[in-house]
């Protein structure tokens, strides 16, 4: 079969890595960047690591408003849709490139995909549930992750070509953290030790967007006692000077230690070692619990509730006393057993049979 792989951000890089190598061993894939994350932090590095084969097109996209973003990717990728002629187009998560991946692939009669199907955040004042909703009503093909994610596609109606495969970043996380063991000196050139730090990362829109949210969250994380250490987003950068957290921001260096974006290993080594996790991530979220890492989630919803009910994971939105509550009690407490929720790190196999099976 001849495939389109649509990605264009960071999250989709990493799911991407494990099912293009195991796709490519019996197909023929043609890979397309809509250049949604664009620079080398947040795009080049993740296909050097990971060994993703380099985009067959790059659109080149760019930042820009959800209309306009969206706008121009579907006209690039209808255009390339019309001059490959694939069997089918894949998709991953809930980005823009995702939704203006199933839309031009369902109005040209192309069947689509979705890789992470299923997930709800039953907030549709986040554009990635809108996202992942239309996605998911358009696809042919739904690898969910989980039975959770299965169960949420048949309370809309969607039972056919529905597939729990596992988490496609568990395939990730098996492949990529040992490598990140050997070869990644972040904790060096930080001059970290293991266990005596926090990772976070914070980029949702809805954090960002609202001076008082993101104030809410850098004010607790202020108040951690040992240093955050934060790989900052281009689209936090840009909150931080326009809602003018600057100098607050300056004042808690001591606490908060803001660095540049990661690459994939070096951020798996950093999450690895780290004492917790605080993130707005979805994908971080994950990546904690397969590391074994205590997860605080800076938002006041999750689809990844399984890892709240296993006890590994805390919601505590924006607000900053429950932010320094939850990151003393998760020093304090023990962590349980891990219950294996989201497969068992093979869904790329899984997901090259079922399409083996529709040849």
């Amino acid at each position: 079969m001849k495939f389109v792989t649509i990605v264009g951000a960071r999250p989709q890089f990493i799911k991407a890595a494990p099912l293009s190598t195991e796709l490519r061993k019996e197909h023929e894939e043609c890979l397309v960047h809509t250049g949604q994350h664009y620079n080398d932090n947040m795009s080049d590095v993740f296909f050097r690591e990971l060994n993703i084969p380099p985009p067959d097109v790059h659109l080149g996209v760019g930042s820009g408003s959800h209309a306009a973003q969206t706008a121009a990717m579907l006209t690039g990728i209808e255009q390339v849709l019309l001059e490959v002629k694939p069997d089918a187009v894949i998709i991953y998560g809930d980005t823009n490139s995702t939704v203006a991946g199933v839309l031009a692939a369902a109005k040209l009669h192309i069947p689509v995909a979705h890789v992470e199907a299923g997930l709800r955040s039953f907030d549709r004042r986040m554009p990635e549930e809108i996202n992942r909703v239309v996605a998911d009503h358009l696809s042919t093909w739904l690898f969910a992750p989980s039975q959770v994610s299965v169960r949420q596609l048949a309370a809309e109606g969607i039972v056919e070509g529905v597939h729990d495969v596992g988490d496609i970043m568990a395939d990730s996380v098996r492949l990529f953290a040992p490598l990140a063991r050997e070869r990644s000196d972040v904790l060096a050139r930080l001059k970290l030790e293991s266990g005596e730090y926090f990772a976070a990362t914070v980029h949702r829109a809805a954090n960002t967007d609202e001076r008082s949210r993101l104030s809410g969250i850098f004010e607790g994380l202020s108040a951690a006692p040992i240093p955050v250490v934060l790989p900052l987003h281009p689209r936090t950068k840009a909150a931080i000077d326009r809602h003018g957290l600057k100098s607050f921001i300056e004042g808690a260096s001591q606490t908060i230690r803001i660095i540049d974006p990661l690459g994939y290993l070096d951020m798996l080594q950093l999450q690895q070692n780290a004492a917790a996790v605080l993130t707005d991530s979805g994908g971080i979220q994950k990546e904690a619990y397969y590391l074994g890492v205590p997860c605080i989630t800076l938002r006041d919803e999750t689809e990844w509730m399984e890892t709240v009910e296993a006890g590994w994971n805390r919601l505590v939105g924006a607000d900053a006393p429950r932010i320094a509550e939850a990151v003393k009690g998760f020093l304090s407490s023990k962590r349980k057993n891990r219950p294996q929720l989201y497969g068992d790190g093979h869904a790329a196999e899984r997901v090259v049979c079922y399409f083996d099976d529709d040849k």
